[in-house]
């Protein structure tokens, strides 16, 4: 299936690694290309590398207020065109309730949401009609995250704002889609895991819950995100799409 990607160009933000990373790839192997951010600048250099000459490298973090501006018009120059954004960051500290600090609150809703807000808001000002911007969000959107308390604060107020955003622009045919990653194996996971103290136990009884009886790959997730960031998928607008093997139970 022609995904319709050939020479599209997209910002994908926290793309030297794990989701975002995928994601890029995903949409390079499809002949899209991607201005690709990341706040370490090897890392960052390394994946660029790996991507090639369809992937252009800029240094980033979410949390500046001047980083949304910057990165569109790095689409623009190095590549000619802008058509749309996945905004991907980083998860927030680990953590219950009582874990928690006032810190990591506000270093957490900077970055994971107010700069996605800044992003998005930056995009729906330069796309035009096809354009199209993307949230990678979290199974938490539906059901918290034991230990994960500030992402359960944080990520369905996102999808609250991506849902707004998606009535409102789509009378200029502008889409707004999400995706709402559970157990993919990634480096973050798989920190996750080794918290409980038994990593290879917590990880057999999540996959136990599952249907599919597994985690997923970053290849999959980047997948389903070239897919939604795609004209293919021209009249998806507003969705959040699990990406978890069936782990959400609920229609």
């Amino acid at each position: 299936m022609d995904l319709g990607l050939k020479d599209r160009v997209y910002v994908v933000t926290g793309a030297s690694r794990g989701l975002g990373l995928a994601s890029a790839r995903a949409l390079v192997a499809d002949g899209a290309k991607a201005v690709i951010t990341g706040r370490d600048e090897k890392t960052l250099a390394d994946s660029a590398a790996e991507l090639g000459p369809g992937a252009f490298p800029v240094t980033s973090d979410n949390a500046d207020p001047e980083a949304a501006a910057r990165l569109i018009a790095a689409a623009r120059e190095h590549f000619g065109r802008f058509d749309g954004v996945l905004i991907s960051v980083g998860g927030p500290a680990p953590g219950f309730v009582a874990d928690n600090t006032d810190e990591q609150w506000q270093s957490a809703f900077e970055s994971v949401f107010l700069g996605a807000v800044r992003l998005a808001r930056a995009a729906a000002a330069e796309l035009e009609e096809g354009g199209v911007i993307g949230f990678v969000l979290s199974g938490s959107v539906h059901e918290p995250i034991p230990g994960l308390t500030i992402s359960n604060g944080l990520r369905p107020g996102l999808a609250g704002f991506a849902k707004s955003l998606a009535d409102e622009l789509g009378p200029r045919g502008i889409r707004v889609v999400g995706l709402l990653p559970s157990r993919i194996d990634t480096d973050r996971v798989r920190q996750l895991d080794e918290l409980s103290g038994d990593a290879e136990a917590t990880r057999a009884a999540n996959e136990a819950r599952i249907p599919l009886r597994r985690y997923g790959t970053p290849e999959e997730f980047g997948g389903a995100a070239a897919f939604l960031l795609s004209p293919a998928a021209s009249y998806l607008t507003g969705v959040m799409l699990p990406v978890d093997g069936g782990a959400r139970h609920g229609f």
